[in-house]
């Protein structure tokens, strides 16, 4: 540290000035409360970042993430013809040279397998559904299932921070920050970025926080992850002895120093860390708040399956996004690991769908039931799909399937969605696209559609590039829009 600087300090924090900022500090605060929240905020900036490009359909997102590539052929994508090829090998004319997995280029063979899973039509829709998936047949009529999702990245985590981010490599900022960026938070009790992560799935591939991370955009924008167990969030309760005086009394003369290093520095990220520790502050009461399940009624409970009386479990995260929903936090990002079945895909395909068809479909129910699906956007998918081929050994009982990114299925249901339809389609041996192909960019620039968000023009400009979600591409998929 120079002298010069030093000196600066130590003049800025005497006894005397420290005594004068702390009281005025104080003194602030009491007003504070008597005054609107945003009296001393700059309008324009406001009114920059929070409103839509246009009127939106939607006012909040749920985005149920299934990590490790969902197999579409065993739960939406229905091929007969499959059953008819069954053990022979995948046609080049149907390949064409793709690209494939190290996994696969090492076999001999490629081997097409069927699904053993029976198919049958739901709804007034008439979609065709797994029997793995009773409860989402259940509400089909409510769903739009996408058939037609593509991808470049064929490994997990490319693909999946690709989906998440809109570009392959790490550093980008979440969608889920975009939206807090672009639209701000309609309760200031809450993150308008909230995170649940199960912990009943299999760990079979890891999961990063920079999934959620805010990039480089302002840090009050990164996802806050809740966990199960009596802190949801780390560090949000007093520790033993502090009261809530005391913690008011330390952000109060902690925003002094900060204003301080504010004014020094020009660093318009001590603002953001002020308005975090103000929000952690407050937090303090909306989170138990938020956490108590227990004037959640026996039907509800019933409703989503017993798991969701676990904490943690992804039935109870699905009852907790519903929640926070409620309190309009603007975007609830579920993660749930486990569907990477390279092998035993069978048994591993028909847990996972034991422990999230029903919350899933039961989050649908519960939004529809309380008025709030029709402006929220409901989302569920993985990073990519399988491959209408046998990873290794195909068995009469066994069978896996490789990473496919060339085709796969998502589903979306809510606010300004089309209910009831099924859109795209793949070839006979659900290889490839033969109609309506939906990239991630395209998938990505409809979601903020939805939320009144022209995916062009939110942008922000860093290291003297102007950046967006989307990035250069993304075109909305007009076929599905109400």
């Amino acid at each position: 540290m120079s002298e010069k600087l030093a000196q600066h300090l130590a003049d800025t924090f005497n006894r005397r000035s420290f005594l004068t900022r702390a009281t005025l500090g104080l003194g602030s605060v009491a007003l504070g409360t008597l005054l609107p929240q945003n009296l001393f905020s700059n309008p324009t900036a406001q009114q920059a970042l929070t409103a839509p490009n246009r009127p939106p359909k939607a006012k909040r997102v749920v985005y149920m993430c299934q990590s490790g590539g969902p197999s579409q052929l065993e739960l939406f994508d229905y091929k007969p013809f499959l059953e008819k090829m069954h053990g022979k090998d995948l046609p080049e004319s149907v390949r064409k040279g793709q690209r494939l997995t190290s996994m696969s280029a090492q076999q001999s063979a490629l081997p097409l397998v069927s699904s053993p899973y029976k198919f049958a039509q739901h709804g007034k829709s008439g979609a065709w559904l797994s029997e793995l998936m009773p409860y989402t047949g259940k509400v089909a009529d409510d769903l739009c299932f996408i058939k037609s999702m593509y991808t470049e990245q064929i490994n997990h985590d490319p693909a999946l921070t690709f989906f998440q981010t809109g570009n392959q490599l790490a550093g980008r900022p979440s969608i889920g920050a975009w939206v807090s960026y672009g639209l701000g938070s309609a309760n200031e009790n809450l993150p308008a970025f909230i995170v649940l992560v199960s912990n009943d799935a299999p760990k079979d591939q890891p999961l990063y926080a920079r999934l959620w991370g805010n990039g480089f955009l302002p840090s009050k924008h990164q996802g806050v992850q809740f966990r199960s167990g009596a802190d949801p969030v780390l560090y949000l309760n007093n520790p033993n002895g502090y009261t809530t005086t005391d913690r008011r009394y330390m952000l109060d003369a902690l925003k002094d120093l900060n204003q301080v290093q504010e004014e020094m520095y020009g660093d318009p990220e001590v603002a953001n860390h002020i308005a975090q520790y103000e929000m952690a502050f407050r937090m303090q009461t909306s989170v138990p708040d938020v956490n108590d399940l227990s004037n959640e009624p026996d039907w509800v409970f019933d409703l989503y399956g017993p798991e969701s009386r676990n904490p943690g479990t992804f039935a109870a995260n699905c009852l907790m996004a519903r929640r926070l929903l409620e309190r309009d936090v603007k975007f609830v990002q579920l993660y749930h690991q486990g569907w990477d079945q390279h092998g035993n895909l069978p048994s591993g395909i028909t847990k996972q769908c034991k422990a999230t068809d029903q919350a899933s479909a039961a989050l649908v129910q519960d939004l529809k039931q309380r008025g709030l699906l029709d402006d929220t956007v409901v989302v569920w998918g993985g990073e990519f799909g399988r491959t209408n081929y046998s990873q290794g050994k195909l068995t009469k009982d066994n069978y896996g399937r490789d990473h496919h990114p060339r085709c796969f299925t998502m589903w979306m249901a809510g606010g300004g969605i089309k209910p009831g339809i099924t859109y795209g389609e793949t070839d006979e041996f659900g290889y490839n696209i033969v109609k309506n192909p939906v990239h991630v960019h395209d998938f990505q620039a409809t979601l903020l559609h939805l939320l009144g968000v022209d995916h062009e023009k939110l942008v922000y400009e860093f290291q003297g590039r102007r950046f967006r979600l989307t990035d250069v591409e993304g075109k909305l998929v007009k076929g599905i829009l109400a």
